[in-house]
């Protein structure tokens, strides 16, 4: 059955948003006012684009946040952001890490592993 789905993960910064979406592969389209599932377009403020997918993420803006909207009934929805959207969550973690330590003055290094992303941070 098909419907729409609240990905639990709290969004404040839609260029952290575009950086996590660019590591796996998607592309967040600022300013597209709706997205597309089971074969109906819901409103949003922005949308994610699959490759592969025929279905598209919302960007919902909810007061200083964005909420991210999606039909898991497509399944190249899943295979792209992972189960629950972890893949992406995951993502959009690394890059806030990455940012955060630079505002601190710390070196980042970012390496890929089989199981996943390992940072590196430097102090000093």
């Amino acid at each position: 059955m098909s419907h729409i789905s609240t990905i639990e993960l709290e969004v404040k910064d839609l260029g952290i948003l575009g950086q996590a979406c660019s590591k796996v592969g998607l592309e967040l389209v600022k300013g597209q006012k709706t997205h597309k599932w089971y074969g109906r377009d819901s409103h949003c403020d922005h949308a994610i684009k699959v490759t592969g997918a025929h279905y598209e993420i919302g960007v919902v803006q909810k007061d200083d946040q964005y909420e991210l909207k999606c039909d898991f009934y497509d399944r190249n929805i899943e295979k792209a952001i992972g189960k629950l959207g972890g893949l992406l969550k995951q993502a959009y973690a690394v890059e806030k890490a990455k940012i955060e330590a630079r505002r601190k003055g710390y070196s980042v290094l970012e390496k890929r592993t089989d199981t996943g992303i390992r940072l590196h941070v430097r102090i000093a």
